[in-house]
């Protein structure tokens, strides 16, 4: 005797990037009319609460909704399960139900942290983004990752769930130093490299424009990068294969966030690393060229970003090489590198964006960043 459970599924879980100027006033009123929700839960971190928590949740209150603002500590090094229960545990004690909409207001981590509570809160609820770093604005946001590091790899608990929308305002950024900016750069550098040599030209041409926050240029960028990562998405949403391509420079960078403990590096500039390292993985085999892998680390450079090992021991070679092992991308302990062939297409093997790279070889191009 057999019973079967049908369960052939079409879900169309299309939304839209909304680029444009808003205040955490206005952007209140927009999230109720949207409809997302009956009640808007706003999870963020004790840095961005003071800045906009208080006066988004005003907003929406003031636009006819119940919000509550919940809150856990800054920082990379908070991004784990402790702060997914203290989460939880809030919104269930705020009586938030399976028609809440959780805000995801922040930067990468709040939206990986509060994505992922959304994502399990009483077995799934609604999400919103609304990215106020750069980072997040041109990546981190779009795509539905969610999720939050294990003692022993970045990002090795998390979930695919997709936001509803993304409410990308410029305007969060004017109160960012000049070092959360750079790390942002660094993902839309990946972009480029990824994807467009025009546009890997277009930031060369106008590096300065965009450190200093010129309104026309930043809007340019932003609306490229969230083209970009779109097309990303549409093509693999559950990194199968094709995604993969987006993990250029991640997996040294994630070896040097893990072995620092998440505390020397900001996201961006352990990834910079990774990309001038990884180019050098892809020139020793034979794909892009020296000059490429120059221009590369000349631009990281440019941004003001790292693009040297530091000389601690903790970041000895045979250590970031282990960690790199034990990343998420890993299989049957061998290392995957998503490796650019040039600027502006990736390399694949057999099919495979994700390319096994043998110890020695990376070893050699650790030895070109030190």
């Amino acid at each position: 005797m057999k019973v079967r459970v049908k369960l052939q599924k079409k879900v169309d879980e299309s939304y839209d990037l909304l680029i444009g100027k808003c205040s955490p006033a206005a952007l209140g009123k927009q999230i109720v009319a949207d409809g997302f929700g009956k009640s808007y839960c706003v999870v963020t971190d004790s840095r961005v609460s003071e800045l906009f928590g208080k006066k988004l949740v005003s907003s929406i209150k003031g636009a006819g909704a119940k919000a509550e603002l919940v809150v856990f500590p800054a920082g990379e090094a908070n991004k784990n399960m402790k702060t997914v229960s203290l989460v939880l545990e809030q919104m269930l004690g705020f009586g938030f139900d399976r028609q809440s909409c959780v805000v995801a207001l922040g930067g990468g981590i709040v939206g990986d942290v509060a994505g992922f509570c959304a994502s399990i809160y009483l077995r799934g609820i609604r999400f919103v983004q609304v990215p106020t770093t750069l980072l997040a604005m041109v990546d981190s946001s779009i795509g539905g990752k969610t999720g939050v590091n294990l003692s022993g790899g970045k990002n090795s608990a998390g979930t695919f769930s997709q936001p509803k929308r993304v409410y990308i305002c410029p305007e969060f950024l004017e109160g960012l130093g000049k070092e959360e900016i750079a790390s942002g750069l660094a993902e839309v550098v990946k972009h480029a490299v990824l994807t467009d040599p025009k546009y890997f030209a277009f930031l060369e041409k106008n590096t300065k424009k965009i450190l200093s926050l010129d309104r026309k240029t930043l809007a340019t960028l932003i609306v490229k990068n969230c083209e970009i990562k779109a097309r990303v998405v549409e093509k693999d949403e559950k990194e199968g294969n094709y995604r993969q391509v987006v993990n250029f420079g991640h997996t040294i960078g994630h070896a040097i966030e893990v072995l620092g403990k998440y505390k020397k590096f900001r996201h961006g500039e352990a990834i910079s690393i990774g990309m001038v390292a990884e180019a050098q993985i892809s020139r020793l085999l034979g794909l892009m060229g020296e000059d490429e892998v120059e221009k590369t680390r000349s631009l990281l450079h440019k941004i003001g970003l790292p693009v040297r090992l530091p000389r601690e021991k903790k970041y000895s070679f045979a250590r970031i090489i282990a960690a790199t092992k034990k990343d998420k991308k890993a299989k049957n302990g061998k290392a995957y590198y998503a490796l650019p062939a040039r600027i502006g297409r990736m390399h694949s093997q057999g099919g495979s964006f994700a390319v096994a790279v043998s110890d020695d070889i990376v070893m050699s191009a650790l030895e070109a960043v030190k």
